[in-house]
């Protein structure tokens, strides 16, 4: 979610404890947001070589994006990561 915005439905798909699994269902305002997570994962990749560059590009995300359970219910703190159709995370 960004704000009261619906970006994507994640469906579990795999968990690996403490990691769950999903396939992204995006709505139409992932787009603005699917530029910041193809930067974060990027980032992701490198993050031994430049571990502050990644932890900028993920605190884009989650300072404005909220995680939200079936039940409504917001994750307090997650940490998110989207590959094209595929998303992996855990959250507190």
């Amino acid at each position: 979610m960004h704000g009261r915005d619906f970006l994507a439905l994640l469906t579990v798909t795999d968990h690996d404890w403490p990691w769950l699994h999903a396939n992204l269902s995006p709505a139409p305002a992932f787009d603005a947001w699917r530029s910041a997570f193809d930067d974060e994962r990027r980032l992701l990749e490198r993050i031994d070589d430049d571990a502050e560059a990644w932890e900028a590009a993920y605190d884009v995300i989650s300072s404005a994006l909220t995680l939200r359970d079936p039940e409504g219910t917001d994750a307090e703190m997650f940490l998110l990561h989207i590959d094209g159709d595929a998303a992996w995370w855990r959250s507190a």
